[in-house]
């Protein structure tokens, strides 16, 4: 393993503990605000992490970004932000306490509103 390797995967790493945070704290915050009852915070951080990374790929690629700092942002930070295990949890949740509508709603605003932030991140991104 040579050093650069080695240095990159250490940001990287150090970024998916600040992402893991920050899911933390800005679940935490939205739940203190609206309640539990329907899982608005991961909502939020996914199509936030959605509109996020697809910013970073859009600066990549029009070379006003680096490929070191997008891994450590898009891989490390946006990886430990969002969470499709913990979205995945919660739809299952939603229908198995009665909430089959809720459920479904759920799971779909996360896709159809994380495919329209994506959109908006690449878009924004080719804008540098």
């Amino acid at each position: 393993m040579d050093g650069a390797f080695f240095a990159q995967t250490v940001f990287i790493g150090l970024g998916g503990a600040l992402g893991a945070l920050a899911r933390y704290t800005v679940g935490h915050l939205i739940t203190q605000k609206v309640g539990s009852r329907f899982p608005y915070g991961t909502l939020t951080i996914n199509v936030t992490g959605a509109l996020v990374i697809a910013f970073i790929f859009g600066l990549v690629s029009h070379k006003v970004m680096s490929t070191t700092l997008q891994a450590i942002l898009a891989t490390g930070f946006l990886g430990g932000y969002t969470t499709f295990s913990t979205m995945s949890w919660e739809g299952v949740q939603l229908a198995r306490g009665g909430s089959v509508r809720s459920s479904v709603l759920y799971l779909g605003g996360n896709v159809v509103l994380g495919l329209i932030a994506a959109t908006v991140g690449i878009l924004l991104g080719g804008l540098f």
